[in-house]
């Protein structure tokens, strides 16, 4: 879920962009094949790799956040959602 969400969001601020994922990784020093795995929900990156994206596409990074948001647990465990859930 989290990295579903993370994925669309990153995947719509790089088409915005008009940058292919290829050039996003170069400009964020990715390897190639990372931007992919992260728009598909196959990767999720750490925090200064969202910066890192972020700051490439010249946006706050809390717009690749769009969407999630913590439940806290209280008597169970806590969990990730997203607006679509």
């Amino acid at each position: 879920m989290l990295g579903n969400r993370l994925g669309l969001n990153l995947a719509y601020c790089r088409r915005r962009a008009k940058v292919s994922q290829e050039e996003l990784a170069v400009m964020a020093s990715l390897h190639r094949t990372a931007v992919g795995q992260i728009e598909r929900g196959e990767r999720v990156c750490r925090v200064d790799t969202l910066v890192k994206l972020a700051g490439s596409l010249e946006i706050p990074p809390e717009e690749l956040l769009d969407g999630l948001h913590w439940e806290p647990g209280g008597t169970r465990l806590g969990q990730f959602t997203s607006g679509a859930d």
